[in-house]
Order: structure tokens, then C-alpha cells, then sequence
């Protein structure tokens, strides 16, 4: 239920989501899992895309929403934990996961196209990370992608808390790429993606990448360890920068708040000097700091007004 796998042909499966604006919720996680099972035991690659007209437009907010009305916080982690687990298999399996983006692929769904091998990305996709607007802080891995992709950035020489903040300000400003080519020019899709203009080939051309992977000799990686993040240096002017913006009143103290976790995930806590982590590291950050967020009352007021009446709260 939620998806539907396809044998396309050439050894390579094809996942298609088919939920309400394809939320990724309990089945298509597992989904996703059972198809990377699959392709590992008997195919060449996988593509993850559909026909549809969005790629998907986040995660499933009303099975959060009532696990956080009831205050079951068990429950909430495991279900962050599963999500961001599916995330890594998709980033370390043995055999090329390809996304094919086309419309929303917000939350989730740029989460796990972040994740991705290859993203095949039709011109007309809209890729963000937009948690913030539901009063959280990407939790499936975005935030921890974001902070590895920086660190992979850093020349010698280089102001290295500027490109931070560069990346801080996507996710706590909710910035969406309007087109495939603006998401590439903020960080999520990379040099090394592909587009497609036409929108009956996109998963043509997603299955030919994955074929191209499978073909160079795609191996198995090893989950990284050599994540530099800035600790306190980086805590420091954040704040200082958060700080004025709350009493300038350009933002709430709930937006203060949100925006004071992602900085403590993105500069590895409250770490003495810089210096490198393993991705586990900053997804347990990044896991600690949204359940957080999902025990306060301002979050909740933001997930019931996107729910119940279709627009953002500022509170």
C-alpha cells in the first residue's frame, strides 16, 4: 500500500509512490526498503519516481501530529530513527538508487533525493527542505546532509563559517528551489546531477543513469567519518546572528528557537574546537533536536494549521 514496484527492464526496478501528494509516510518508507532489498538481491539499480505530477511533497504530518498530540515521544523517535535509516540505506546500498524529481519534492522528498546516487530532476521541480514552516528542523537526514555537503566544499583558504551560514540560512529561512537549475545553485541538486526538459523522459533517462552507474562499476561505500563542523566557534556567531535577527523582530522566538537547533546540529554541538565526525554523530543530533521540537506547543500550532486549514502559522 502507498507504492508500487515495477520491473522497467535492463535489470533495473522502478518504485513509484501513489499517496496523497506522495507524503512519505509508514509504507512508503518500507517501500522504499523493500524495494532496496530487492534491487540488491536481483537487479542492477532502482529508480524511485512516478508518473505523477510530484515527486513527493514531504513527510506524512498528520501521523507526526497525532503521535505528538499524545505525547508519544517513543514512538516519534523510532519512527525519525526508521526514516533516517532509510536514508542511509538509500545512500549506501550496494547497487545505484537514482531519484527522478519532478513538481514538489519538499521535506522528504528532497531528503531522499539528497540521498540519492544520481537525481534525474525534470526543469520544473521545486526542492526544498521546509520544516521549519511546521515548527521542525529536517530530520531525515537533511540537516546532516547539508553539513557533510559544506564540509565537502571547504578549499584551503577558505572562510569556512561563511559557507556555513550559507547552507543554515536554506534550511532555516525554508528556501525552495523553484526550478531544477536554482536548486542546483542552493546546494541541492549537485554539479553531478542531471536534468530533463521533457517531462515524458524523465524516468526513461533516470533508468539509462542508473544503467550508466551499474555499468562504471558502482561499488558499496562506507558511511563517512570525516565531517568537519566548527563546534563553539560556529555556535558563537550563529547565535550572535540569531540573536539580533529575534530582536530586530524579523523573527518569532519559536523561529529563534528552531533556528538555534539547527545551528547546534550543523556545528556538532557544543564541540571545544573544529574538528571531524562520522555522519551517525550528526544524525543523532539531528534526532535529538526534532524530537525536541515535537514537544512544543508552537510546533504543534504550526502542523494543525498547515492540517486543517492549508496555510502556514508564524507564531
Amino acid at each position: 500500500p502507498g507504492c508500487t514496484l515495477y520491473d522497467i527492464g535492463d535489470g533495473i526496478l522502478n518504485l513509484e509512490f501513489h499517496t496523497k501528494m506522495n507524503a512519505l509516510g509508514a509504507e512508503p518508507i518500507e517501500g522504499i526498503n523493500t524495494a532496496i532489498t530487492m534491487a540488491e538481491e536481483g537487479y542492477r539499480g532502482l529508480v524511485i519516481g512516478n508518473e505523477g505530477q510530484n515527486f513527493s511533497a514531504g513527510a506524512n504530518l498528520a501521523m507526526l501530529f497525532m503521535y505528538a498530540g499524545d505525547q508519544d515521544f517513543d514512538e516519534i523517535n523510532m519512527m525519525i530513527a526508521h526514516f533516517q535509516n532509510t536514508m542511509m540505506r538509500a545512500r549506501y546500498s550496494s547497487i545505484p538508487v537514482v531519484v527522478a524529481t519532478s513538481g514538489l519534492a519538499l521535506g522528504g522528498g528532497c531528503e531522499l533525493s539528497l540521498h540519492s546516487d544520481h537525481i534525474q530532476a525534470h526543469t520544473e521541480t521545486y526542492m526544498g527542505l521546509v520544516e521549519v514552516g511546521v515548527g521542525l528542523i529536517p530530520g531525515g537526514g537533511g540537516t546532516k546532509e547539508m553539513t557533510l555537503r559544506t564540509s565537502d566544499s571547504y578549499q584551503v583558504g577558505d572562510p569556512e563559517l561563511n559557507k556555513l551560514q550559507e547552507n543554515f540560512m536554506s534550511i532555516a529561512t525554508a528556501k525552495v528551489g523553484t526550478s531544477a537549475y536554482e536548486a542546483r545553485d542552493i546546494g541541492f541538486i549537485r554539479k553531478s546531477d542531471s536534468f530533463t526538459l521533457n517531462r515524458s523522459r524523465l524516468l526513461a533517462d533516470a533508468k539509462q543513469k542508473a544503467l550508466d552507474l551499474a555499468d562504471a562499476g558502482y561499488t558499496q561505500q562506507a558511511q563517512r567519518t570525516d565531517i568537519k563542523v566548527q563546534g563553539k566557534t560556529g555556535l558563537a556567531m550563529f547565535e550572535a546572528g540569531i540573536s539580533a535577527m529575534k530582536y530586530g523582530h524579523y523573527i518569532s522566538d519559536h523561529d529563534y528557537k528552531i533556528a538555534s537547533k539547527i545551528s547546534w546540529v550543523m556545528n556538532g554541538g557544543d564541540l571545544s574546537a573544529p574538528t571531524q565526525v562520522s555522519e551517525q554523530y550528526l544524525l543523532d543530533l539531528e534526532r535529538e533536536a526534532f524530537l525536541s521540537l515535537t514537544g512544543e506547543p508552537k510546533t504543534l500550532e504550526r502542523i494543525h494549521s498547515i492540517l486543517f486549514k492549508g496555510k502556514p502559522l508564524r507564531n
